[in-house]
């Protein structure tokens, strides 16, 4: 996919890895990048921020030395990339590495960006506009809904009530434009032959993995790093900053929890957040190829799966 079988001979292979956060998608991602001599290209908005490095798990600099690594460390956090930039330099990436003669690795947990480049999403080209989203905002959740159900039901039908954020820029879109979004979000699927792995962990298992990566952060430097960030002029306000980890580190710093309730607070965040990355990445999605990493036979059958479908 989204190749022909008439066509798929035009299309260059574009690797796609795909799971929740701590499933091991980094690793892997090098592991096959260095056997099947890939470069890869994040699809993790968390990393797109430099100084922000401990508590978006970013690949390590000795892990990015082993094989090139791609849009990271992109923007400093008190600048934006839409989702429309990212795809267009996510495509640019994908190209060149493929005129390179190498295999381009898509990987990353934000399913936003895997699918926009994946499926070809048409991303309406509309800036931000600050006081129509601040109107927006203040008629509530229901009166929200409610409105974009009556403009564009489409539209409302895949965002969740609850993300006040989608629901707005939906209508910002829409009322801008004067043509409903899921209009001008039809999909163009890209001229890539398509594979894609997603990493399967069970619940508890991820949990304990999350908490992990959690302890480590914190044992790393992450405090520090919050610390840092703050005294840089970066404030509480900017979004990326309200991201997992920092988030609550801040309601530390500022007398709002102790250090240790912060912690669990991570920990439980991310926890959801894992759950939510599951309704971008369905275990029934027939695209997706599953695997458990936390199985020796699972490894080696992912990577037998991408040979055999590189020399198809």
């Amino acid at each position: 996919m989204p190749c022909s079988a008439g066509n798929k001979r035009m299309c260059q292979p574009l690797l796609t890895i795909v799971g929740p956060t701590a499933a091991g998608k980094t690793t892997l991602a090098i592991h096959l990048a260095q056997r099947f001599n890939g470069e890869i290209v994040s699809a993790d908005s968390r990393l797109f921020y430099r100084g922000m490095d401990i508590g978006t798990a970013k690949p390590s600099m000795a892990e990015r030395a082993l094989v090139p690594h791609h849009l990271i460390d992109l923007c400093a956090p008190d600048e934006t990339l839409s989702l429309g930039q990212y795809q267009r330099l996510a495509c640019q990436t994908i190209d060149a590495i493929q005129t390179r003669g190498r295999l381009p690795i898509l990987a990353g947990g934000t399913g936003q960006y895997v699918w926009a480049v994946v499926e070809g999403w048409g991303i309406p080209e509309v800036a931000p506009r600050p006081a129509l989203r601040a109107a927006l905002e203040e008629l509530g959740q229901d009166t929200l809904a409610a409105w974009l159900v009556a403009l564009d039901p489409v539209a409302a039908a895949r965002i969740e009530p609850r993300n006040v954020r989608r629901v707005v820029r939906a209508l910002e879109v829409t009322l801008v434009t004067g043509r409903r979004i899921s209009d001008l979000q039809r999909k163009t699927p890209p001229p890539y032959d398509i594979y894609i792995l997603g990493l399967a962990v069970d619940r508890p298992t991820l949990y304990r993995r999350i908490d992990a990566r959690v302890d480590a952060m914190m044992a790393a430097g992450l405090l520090d790093e919050v610390t840092g960030l703050l005294a840089a002029g970066y404030g509480a306000e900017l979004p990326p900053m309200s991201g997992l980890g920092y988030r609550q580190l801040l309601a530390y710093l500022a007398g709002k929890s102790s250090l240790e309730e912060a912690v669990e607070r991570i920990k439980f965040e991310t926890h959801r957040f894992a759950r939510q990355q599951a309704t971008w990445f369905r275990r029934d999605d027939p695209r997706i190829m599953w695997f458990d990493l936390d199985e020796d036979d699972q490894a080696m059958e992912a990577v037998a799966y991408v040979e055999d479908w590189l020399k198809s």
